[in-house]
């Protein structure tokens, strides 16, 4: 079986690449190999073309390949709420929670991704046109042939290409321990305005076809995700581990710390007050054109999979 990301040297989609490399998916019964599929739009069009079984990506950007939320679902949270950053160059002076700091300047952000940034800018009072708020994807240069986004794009930061980022955790470390960005907005430890938190979250998502298929699959897959949420909150020193396999050096003695900060949103519960925050931000952001109901999101009959 095949589970794909959209960005790997992250702490976006890690539980999901920890449970891979930790084998917690095999002791689950699941075979699964762990493929890296750039951007999110693309992972999860491969999805419905059938050619992986999962995806650990952003929830919000399913109805992008499943129009309406129909023929996909969300099995569980690898962890709660908005995962992304806004890091700003560094001599620009801006200080955390100041996002009208990014008047004037070009943002770099990932397709989809970007909508997160957009609606961030309208709910702070913020015209994008107006204030000259430049939203652009990471120059190719920087992403190289594996295409992970975050660290992509602090070392465009570095380099001046652009004048900040909305992006990972891991991106946002390796900015700010380079003394070349600083933070400005976390929106998941509730900077920014307060519908923030609930644009997306980091999810397992799977077919409505293999949910109907293997119901039994689905309910390894989550159960191994929680598994690897607790290994990973008792010991996170495992996350070195995992970093060592799948990172390059430097990220991979960073991952640790980034994911120590993450554990408390280590829960893989998809609430009905999550999901009604992240269809009115699909609505707003153009990805739905009129509401759906948790049910429709969220493959429910497993929830009771979501407790330890």
């Amino acid at each position: 079986m095949k589970i794909a990301i959209p960005d790997m040297i992250s702490n976006s989609y890690f539980p999901v690449a920890a449970a891979v490399e930790l084998g917690f998916f095999r002791d689950e019964g699941l075979d699964m190999q762990l493929e890296l599929i750039f951007p999110v739009n693309r992972t999860l069009e491969v999805l419905r073309e059938g050619g992986i079984d999962f995806v650990g990506g952003s929830a919000h950007s399913v109805p992008f390949a499943f129009p309406g939320w129909k023929g996909a679902k969300i099995l569980a949270a690898q962890a709660q709420n908005t995962y992304w950053f806004l890091i700003l160059r560094k001599d620009i002076g801006a200080r955390r929670g100041d996002i009208g700091a990014v008047k004037g300047l070009t943002i770099g952000a990932a397709p989809l991704v970007d909508l997160g940034l957009k609606q961030l800018l309208v709910e702070s009072g913020i015209d994008a046109a107006r204030d000259r708020v430049n939203i652009v994807p990471v120059p190719a240069a920087f992403l190289g042939e594996t295409k992970n986004f975050g660290v992509a794009a602090a070392k465009a930061l570095e380099a001046g290409a652009i004048d900040g980022f909305w992006a990972n955790g891991m991106g946002a470390e390796v900015a700010v321990r380079g003394g070349h960005g600083t933070m400005v907005i976390d929106a998941r430890r509730g900077d920014g305005p307060p519908k923030a938190p609930h644009y997306t979250m980091s999810a397992l998502i799977a077919s409505d076809a293999l949910i109907q298929r293997n119901p039994e699959h689905a309910a390894a897959a989550i159960r191994a995700l929680v598994k690897t949420q607790q290994a990973l909150k008792k010991d996170v020193s495992l996350a070195t581990r995992v970093g060592r396999e799948l990172f390059p050096a430097a990220e991979a003695e960073l991952i640790a710390d980034v994911v120590a900060r993450d554990l408390p949103y280590y829960d893989a519960a998809v609430t009905p007050e999550f999901v009604a925050g992240m269809v009115e931000f699909q609505i707003n952001q153009g990805l739905l054109d009129r509401p759906v109901a948790h049910g429709d999101v969220v493959a429910t009959q497993f929830s009771p999979l979501w407790k330890p």
